[in-house]
């Protein structure tokens, strides 16, 4: 189906209206760290109806808080170059189908999660508050700081997903999840590199803005240490093989080395590389914890 013009605007078929509101990356990525968390603390044989139904209350809970966001920062959003194309600001959705639509997958997928026990219950409805109401609608746009807020909602759904295996909170959950924490702010300092005079005409705090370019350096160099240390230390509970902790190790390194390059260079090539490059550094951990496992 392609656009069609209504009364001289181009209106885009629904699908490229509404997926963009979950930003089907990052929900896949954090979903994705959910199931690598699950994977790695559950005995087989795995339960594939529980494991259906973790996938997809993370899967909708992630994507509906996605959406609202979508619908609380869509003032923003129409003010920054990066972001004015968004179907919101757009004018191809209504906030009213938005925030239907959000509110609608929390919903279910708070439902899936009530129906698995009640401690992932505990852990996804604790992730939707901080990152719905600390993270968006309290500290966005007024502290720089809130992106830690950001990372501990982005923390939970991996260690939901072991604690759902285990039937408890363990160490290596904790760890973990303490990697994501680490993980997120130090990706979004990047972005905020990237478009500081974006996030500054929108009045958005971003670490850059408020604190200078040193500071931002040292905290994602800061971050990525922290990150591979939680990294490692879950791995060393967990019990890696040695491929994988040779290749644990290496990414790692890569990770820091592109922070420590960065802040010695600090040019928007090689920031723009180490936001890419962390991305994919979640990305192959989170394959590496799950691969292991099976």
């Amino acid at each position: 189906m392609s656009s069609r013009e209504i009364s001289g605007a181009t209106v885009l078929p629904l699908k490229d209206r509404y997926w963009p509101l979950i930003k089907s990356r990052q929900t896949f990525l954090l979903t994705l760290t959910g199931v690598a968390g699950y994977l790695c603390g559950r005995p087989f044989p795995i339960d594939w109806l529980q494991f259906a139904y973790l996938a997809g209350s993370l899967l909708f809970t992630i994507g509906g808080c996605t959406s609202l966001n979508m619908v609380f920062d869509r003032d923003i959003d129409g003010i920054m170059e990066r972001t004015h194309r968004r179907p919101l600001p757009a004018g191809q959705v209504g906030t009213g189908p938005a925030s239907a639509l959000g509110g609608g997958l929390i919903a279910a997928g708070l439902l899936f999660a009530l129906g698995l026990s009640g401690l992932f219950f505990a852990l996804a409805l604790a992730g939707v508050c901080l990152d719905m109401l600390v993270y968006t609608l309290w500290l966005k746009r007024r502290s720089a700081w809130s992106i830690l807020w950001g990372g501990l909602a982005g923390g939970l759904p991996i260690l939901a997903g072991r604690s759902l295996a285990l039937g408890r909170i363990d160490p290596a959950g904790l760890l973990l999840g303490l990697a994501i924490v680490c993980w997120i702010p130090s990706h979004n300092l990047t972005l905020g590199m990237l478009y500081s005079k974006d996030f500054l005409h929108a009045g958005v705090p971003v670490f850059l803005n408020v604190y200078g370019l040193s500071a931002t350096h040292a905290a994602i160099t800061f971050s990525g240490l922290l990150t591979w240390l939680a990294v490692t230390g879950a791995f060393a509970r967990i019990g890696p093989s040695l491929p994988a902790q040779i290749i644990l190790g290496l990414s790692g390194l890569g990770l820091l080395g592109l922070a420590v390059y960065a802040w010695a260079r600090s040019s928007r090539r090689i920031i723009l590389v180490l936001y890419k490059y962390s991305s994919i550094y979640l990305l192959a951990v989170m394959l590496l914890l799950g691969f292991e496992a099976l």
